[in-house]
């Protein structure tokens, strides 16, 4: 059984206006895990993250770290020795990136120079190339912006990391990398990590434990994604959840039973070499290493098409079936893990491993 890092005891904040924006919140955030805060707006996460750093001081009830209670710790002492990201990535504009990421060390009185290597071997941890560490923020993405956050926040090596809707401001296709990359730290540095969103797919791809808020503060339900979307604790939990909960917690079973099925491929490099036709007479349309481009439909002189969601080796149901019904062709295309076209799902086939899996669980109820 993991051992509880953080705790929550009987907490409330009651702020002037009447109605608590924490209502008794009790709850234990295992060592080492994800824990995902999520729900509406006004439902209290946020205050909830704030109040295990001090940023927000309770009103009543006991938080404590690694045992200690937070109240008996210096704030600013206690915020140093956490890592913390938030929406914006509050860079500070006139420093440079190295300079960012080496504030907290400074701060602790690390020296100049041991901070900054410090900084550097961070730009790699987060996948940042060392080029990036002369630029100032302004001269940076989005998705880099928020990538040197997470460092500033590593920089001191904190045992928890606090995040505070961080990926949201960000387009999904770039969020969907920070979460990938979210998760590979995580599983090099095992880390404590809370981690605030509202978004119910953003909490169940991230969470080893999930904490669903309700308007008011209360704690609706907290258990792993997957008991979640199997069983909701109530009407609040499932309406919040949404109605494709079902599709998601495919997401929870592995696609070992789907058939890959050899395709005939289209090259195009410079020019085309053509190959006998596929799927009523669609083309898959590969590259010099035979990585997937797209989909040329029937007929000779169709234009490429984009050919969806890829399926890669040890991916869940959830990808296959989506890589099939993302696909102009109806046929989901499956990649090696150097990328190459290794073959093709058919959404059928995918349906009935789904429909076996199900009368499975059924049974073991």
């Amino acid at each position: 059984m993991a051992e509880a890092m953080i705790e929550f005891q009987s907490v409330t904040k009651q702020y002037q206006s009447g109605q608590p924006a924490v209502d008794e919140l009790s709850m234990s955030i295992d060592q080492g895990s994800i824990t995902v805060f999520v729900g509406p707006s006004g439902c209290g996460k946020t205050t909830s993250l704030r109040m295990i750093n001090r940023m927000v001081e309770p009103t009543s009830g006991t938080i404590t770290v690694g045992g200690k209670d937070v109240i008996t710790v210096p704030a600013a002492e206690l915020r140093r020795s956490m890592g913390y990201v938030m929406q914006s990535s509050g860079l500070m504009p006139h420093r440079s990136v190295l300079d960012n990421i080496a504030t907290v060390p400074r701060l602790n009185g690390v020296s100049k120079a041991d901070a900054r290597k410090r900084a550097e071997e961070l730009l790699d941890v987060v996948g940042l190339a060392s080029g990036l560490g002369k630029r100032y923020p302004s001269q940076l993405s989005g998705g880099q912006q928020q990538r040197v956050g997470v460092a500033r926040a590593l920089a001191a090596d904190p045992p928890v990391l606090l995040m505070d809707e961080p990926f949201s401001a960000v387009d999904p296709v770039v969020r969907d990398e920070l979460q990938q990359e979210l998760l590979r730290l995580q599983r090099d540095l095992a880390k404590t990590i809370v981690f605030v969103t509202h978004d119910i797919d953003e909490a169940t791809v991230l969470g080893d434990k999930v904490a669903v808020f309700a308007v008011g503060g209360k704690l609706a339900q907290y258990a792993t994604p997957e008991e979640i979307l199997r069983a909701p604790a109530n009407e609040f939990v499932a309406s919040f959840v949404g109605r494709d909960r079902g599709f998601r917690h495919l997401a929870f079973t592995a696609a070992d039973g789907v058939e890959v099925h050899p395709v005939p491929t289209v090259t195009r490099d410079g020019g085309a070499v053509e190959r006998p036709d596929a799927a009523d007479g669609w083309r898959l349309v590969v590259d010099a290493d035979a990585r997937p481009l797209g989909w040329e439909g029937p007929g000779p002189d169709s234009d490429l098409i984009p050919g969806g969601s890829l399926f890669r080796p040890g991916d869940t149901l959830r990808r296959a079936l989506d890589s099939a019904l993302s696909s102009p062709s109806g046929l989901g295309v499956a990649v090696d893990e150097a990328g190459r076209v290794s073959g093709v799902v058919k959404a059928a086939e995918v349906l009935a491993v789904i429909e076996s899996a199900r009368q499975v669980r059924q049974g073991a109820l």
